[in-house]
């Protein structure tokens, strides 16, 4: 079942490389495979044990309205390494787009995204916090022109919309699945 990696060319080089891969599989028939280069990632749900909430965001997203014509959904928090740690990405990105000051955070998992067609691996994490870890507004960096609204929700609210299909991030599902593992404490009674 093993494959070769025959040849790889660079059909974009942007924000994203997208790469075309000829590969020769196991049986020996050769195939072209389109392959998105994007580097790393993180993902972090913050979630405040004493008042059962989470914080998660809520941004202009082109692929979600091209998919299925909303503008945005619901999502964690989340964004791209650049020359950092993932824990120092999960801090930056936290307070750029919900003004939070994580502390502690928790891993969940370092994961491929969609490994059918990018190398892009992201790595996931729950994040206690409290009301004075607000230290801003949020929203995102200006000249990103990010336009982030951030959301505050219950737990138990949040559990309810992933089981009935609200949440439609997939990162976002495993962290507040998780979260629902971990701490059942949080969710209800």
């Amino acid at each position: 079942m093993a494959q070769t990696i025959r040849s790889l060319r660079t059909a974009y080089d942007g924000w994203l490389k997208v790469q075309i891969a000829e590969i020769e599989t196991g049986s020996g028939a050769l195939a072209k495979r389109e392959v998105i280069e994007r580097g790393e990632a993180v993902a972090v749900l913050p979630y405040d044990p004493e008042r059962r909430t989470a914080i998660l965001v809520r941004q202009p997203r082109a692929p979600v309205q091209i998919a299925i014509g909303a503008e945005s959904i619901l999502e964690a928090i989340a964004g791209v390494v650049e020359e950092e740690s993932f824990e120092e990405t999960a801090r930056r990105e936290a307070l750029e787009e919900a003004g939070l000051a994580l502390r502690l955070l928790e891993p969940v998992a370092v994961a491929f995204t969609s490994p059918g067609f990018t190398t892009e691996r992201i790595g996931l994490y729950l994040a206690p916090y409290t009301i004075s870890d607000r230290v801003g507004e949020g929203g995102g960096v200006a000249e990103e022109h990010e336009e982030i609204e951030v959301v505050e929700l219950p737990l138990e609210r949040l559990a309810t919309l992933a089981d009935s299909g609200g949440v439609q991030d997939a990162k976002t599902l495993a962290m507040i699945q998780t979260l629902r593992l971990r701490r059942p404490d949080l969710f209800g009674g």
